[in-house]
C-alpha cells in the first residue's frame, strides 16, 4: 500500500507520497521533528528560542542543524548587500506580517544590520541588543524539507516527494511539478520535470496585504519588485528556496558563481530561465 500523507504543520499544507508503506512510527517522528524545528525558529510561537532571543541578549546555542541554515544565511547576506537577512524579523512584524497574522502596518523602523545586532560562531548565536527578531522565512521551510527527506530515507523510502506548501523535493523518479500562474493562481502556466532535486517557487501573490507582500527590501522598507514569480531547481530545499528569495534582488548570474540551480523568471510580462530550464508550457486560453 503506498502512502499518501497530508497535514498542516508550520502555517502551510504538506503533502508527502511514497509507493511504500507510510507507519505510524514514521508520521509520528516526522510530526515531532516539525515541531521541534518550528519550536526552534519560528517568529510566530512566543515558546520558541527565536522569541526568547528577541526578548533577551545574550548567547544562545543552535540546536546540530543549525549550522548549516546560519551560514546558508551569511552567504545570501553577502551577495545580496544585506537584502535577503534574517533581521527583517521586526519589520515583518511591524508591517502587520506578524504571530496573531493582523495585517494592519505600523510605521516601520530600519533593519538592524548583522554585525550590529547579533555574531555567529560554531552553532552559539550572540544577540547583541534587545528586540532583534529573527525571521527564517527565505529559507527555513526548504531546510525542514530536506531534514524530513533525510527522515523518510531512513525509514527506507527510496522514492517519494514532498510537497510543503510549494517547497517540492523530489527523490529519484522524476515528476512533473505544475508551475503556478502569478496572474491566476487557479492557472498553471506549464511543467517542469524534476528528480532526485528540488524545486521552489516565490511570488507576491500569495501573500499580499496593503502595501506589502511577504518580501521586503530591509534597504527601502517596501515591498517593490517587478518579478510576479521566480522558480528554482536545486540540488538541496533550502537552497532552492532561498535562492528564491534572492532573485528578487540579485542578478542570476551572480547566484550562479556561488550556486548550481535553474531558474524561471516572470518579469515585467516576460519570463526568462536559464537554459536548463526546461519548462514545457500549456497553450493560452486567451
Amino acid at each position: 500500500m503506498s502512502m499518501q500523507w497530508e497535514f498542516d504543520a508550520i502555517g502551510t499544507k504538506w503533502r508527502i507520497d511514497s509507493p511504500q508503506v507510510g507507519t505510524n512510527s514514521l508520521q509520528d517522528a516526522v510530526r515531532a521533528r516539525i515541531d521541534a524545528f518550528d519550536q526552534t525558529y519560528s517568529r510566530f510561537r512566543t515558546d520558541s528560542l527565536v522569541w526568547k532571543m528577541s526578548q533577551y541578549p545574550g548567547a544562545y546555542q543552535l540546536p546540530p542543524d543549525g549550522g548549516k541554515l546560519m551560514k546558508f544565511y551569511q552567504r545570501l547576506y553577502q551577495l545580496s548587500g544585506g537584502k535577503v537577512t534574517p533581521l527583517i524579523g521586526k519589520t515583518m512584524e511591524q508591517a502587520g506580517y506578524d504571530k496573531d497574522y493582523n495585517l494592519v502596518p505600523k510605521k516601520l523602523t530600519p533593519v538592524i544590520g548583522w554585525k550590529d545586532a547579533l555574531a555567529y560562531t560554531q552553532q552559539c548565536i550572540t544577540i547583541k541588543k534587545p528586540g532583534v527578531l529573527l525571521d527564517f522565512g527565505a529559507a527555513g521551510k526548504g531546510y525542514l524539507v530536506d531534514i524530513i527527506a533525510t527522515m523518510l530515507r531512513g525509514f527506507g523510502h527510496d522514492e517519494f516527494v514532498i510537497n510543503a506548501g510549494g517547497d517540492i523535493w523530489v527523490e529519484k523518479e522524476p515528476k512533473q511539478v505544475v508551475l503556478e500562474d502569478p496572474n491566476d493562481i487557479e492557472r498553471a502556466l506549464g511543467y517542469v520535470e524534476v528528480g532526485g532535486r528540488a524545486v521552489c517557487g516565490s511570488s507576491p501573490v500569495r501573500r499580499t496585504w496593503g502595501e506589502y507582500h511577504h518580501i521586503i527590501d530591509p534597504t527601502t522598507l517596501k515591498s517593490e519588485s517587478t518579478i510576479k514569480a521566480v522558480w528554482v531547481i536545486a540540488d538541496e530545499c533550502m537552497i532552492a528556496d532561498g535562492l528564491a528569495t534572492a532573485l528578487s534582488f540579485v542578478e542570476p548570474d551572480i547566484l550562479r558563481k556561488q550556486f548550481n540551480f535553474e531558474y524561471a523568471m516572470i518579469e515585467q510580462g516576460n519570463i526568462r530561465m536559464s537554459k536548463n530550464f526546461k519548462v514545457t508550457l500549456f497553450a493560452s486560453n486567451d
